[in-house]
Order: C-alpha cells, then structure tokens, then sequence
C-alpha cells in the first residue's frame, strides 16, 4: 500500500507512528470542519451574520428550523463524516476501495437512515443511489454526477496512500464510478485526496499544493467527460485571492463571490484549498473559517479539514474537542486511524 521509497524497514516502527497521526487529524480534521460547518450550511454571508453576528467561533447547534440539520446538536457531524467513515470502514474490511464495495456501504447507509425521504443526500449522491437501489449498473449510475459529494468523504484514500499520488487518482476513479464518474468529479476528488496523501508525508505547503494539482489534472483524463470549471484554474483564483493582501472578511467574502462556495466541486474544493494555504494548513482555522463564509459551509469545513488535519496532524486539536467530537456522534476516531493505519502496513 505505500510507496516504498516513503518507508523502509528500518524506520518503519516511527514511520507507522506518523502515519497513525495524520489519519487521525485527518479524520478529526472532517468531523471538525463538518460539525463546525453544520449550522450555517447552506446560508448566505448575510444570513450567516444576522444568526451569528458575532461570527462563530465554537462547535453550536443547528438554529432552530435549519431545513437540514433541524435538531442537530453542538459538535454532530452530517453525511459528510458519515460517509467518510464509510469509507474507512471499507479500506478497513476489504483492504482495498472497490466500486461495488462503495455502492453496498452507501445505499445500506442511506437505507438505514431514511435519505431517500429527506434532503441529508446531495442531488448526485440521490440519483444515483436510487437507480442502483433499482438494479441499474453502476457504470450507468454516477455518469452525471458532479457534485462535492466525491470529495466531502475521500480523505480515506489519501491517508491509504501516503504519498503514492497514482494509486490515489486510481483508488479515487473506482469509487467515484457509482454516483459521481464525471471527469470534474474525479478531478475535485482527486485533488483533495492527493493533498492528504502529501499531508500524511509532508510538513510542506507547496508540495500539499503541487500534489493537489497534481491530482486534479490527472482526474480530468478519467470518467464520463462532463461539463464545468477548471479546478486547477479556479484554484489558482483562489490563491491569488488568499494572497491579495486583504483582510479575513474581504477574502472570505471575494472567495465566496468571486470562486464559490456552493455544491458544484469546481467551487466548493478550490475554496477549500484556498482556506487550507491561507490559514498554513490550520484546521481549526480552516474550519472556524468555512463555517463563516457562507454556502456548503459543512462540506467546505469537511474537505479543507480533511486536507489541513493530514497536513497538522492530530496534535494541533484540544482534546476537549476530540472528547465532544466522539461523545456527541459515538465515534471513536482515535481507533478508526489506528485500524487503517495497521490496514497500510499490513
């Protein structure tokens, strides 16, 4: 599973030490970043700062009436995590990420929670798993699909791989056939899954940067060839805007208008991106960040904490936040790295 010139067997004990590290602010770093993200998701800037005018700055409730997340409580995680863990699970189990594995976890998930009947899915993670809950074939299923949905819940392939960029975009390609196997799909993805791999080996922002391009111009050459955005191009906008010189509101909010922060991948993970560099990969700034500024808030939060915990490691979050984080969503993330971490280097 890892690259062999990352780790050799003389090292191999402190290197697997590391590893289990970053998966787990990694992982920390999706729930963090989803349950931050979680009351504001789906808000404007504007209706962010009339419910929270003194911003947010802490783990909160969903406000009453939220047309999603309605109950939700201070520190609960969405779809975002769920799948995510899913995803661990599989790699787990299987020690591999096969496309029929994914369509089984994500429609037994959706099954167990009722998605059919609420808005918890995004509208390519909805089609595609009702036409597969009806037999369709899962080269059939996910050809439209090209919502954020393939890279709120794949920081599990890039914590897999440490390193290894083309078995990133490869693992990435399968488990996007089912319901996102659109090349701008794949490519968002892959961007996002390769800048954990760099994460997971690297304390270096340019190379997490480089491995993200990296991955979303090899992911633009696989899947059903789509419509939309550049990632690479709207991610280099980004940049510069995190790099303008403005203050945090007049970046958070020319991010927001100017490259997006919404469901469509190609607005959504340049954000994220964006927020990661201009933070020096943070994710409890990250997240403070997505939650603030406007749009898929919960999803942004996943994906730039996926990529900024990988980068951090688990170290940088107060234990008080691990504790609420686990206790709120009965998750125990601690053991969810050391079981991928030992799945690596089995």
């Amino acid at each position: 599973m890892i690259n062999n010139n990352l780790v050799s067997k003389k090292n191999i004990g402190l290197e697997k030490g590391l590893i289990y590290k970053k998966a787990f602010g990694s992982l920390l770093g999706v729930a963090f970043g989803d349950a931050m993200g979680m009351p504001t998701s789906l808000m404007s800037p504007d209706e962010i700062s009339k419910i929270f005018p003194e911003r947010i700055t802490k783990l909160l409730p969903a406000p009453k009436g939220h047309f999603i997340h309605d109950g939700l409580r201070a520190g609960e995680i969405t779809d975002d995590t769920q799948q995510t863990l899913l995803l661990a699970d599989l790699f787990i189990e299987e020690k591999k990420f096969s496309r029929q594995g994914v369509a089984k976890k994500l429609l037994e998930w959706a099954k167990n929670l009722d998605a059919f009947k609420s808005m918890l899915l995004g509208p390519s993670s909805l089609r595609a798993l009702k036409m597969i809950d009806e037999g369709v074939p899962l080269e059939v299923t996910g050809r439209l699909g090209d919502t954020n949905g393939a890279a709120m819940k794949i920081a599990p392939v890039g914590i897999a791989h440490p390193g290894d960029y083309h078995a990133v975009v490869n693992d990435v390609a399968e488990i996007c056939v089912p319901t996102h196997n659109t090349n701008i799909a794949i490519a968002g993805a892959s961007a996002v899954a390769c800048a954990v791999a760099s994460g997971m080996v690297n304390n270096d922002l340019d190379g997490l940067i480089k491995a993200f391009y990296f991955g979303a111009n090899e992911g633009m050459k696989l899947g059903n060839q789509w419509y939309g955005a550049s990632i690479q191009k709207r991610t280099e906008l980004a940049l510069k805007i995190v790099r303008s010189g403005k203050n945090e509101k007049e970046i958070w909010q020319d991010l927001y208008d100017y490259v997006g922060a919404g469901v469509a991948i190609s607005e959504s993970v340049p954000t994220s991106l964006a927020l990661v560099v201009y933070y020096n990969g943070n994710p409890l700034k990250t997240a403070e960040a997505a939650a603030n500024i406007g749009g898929d808030c919960d999803t942004v939060g996943a994906i730039a904490g996926a990529m900024a915990g990988a980068y951090s490691g688990f170290e940088i979050f107060p234990p008080q936040i691990i504790e609420q984080l686990s206790l709120v969503n009965n998750v125990d993330f601690n053991l969810y790295a050391r079981k991928m971490t030992d799945t690596i280097f089995e």
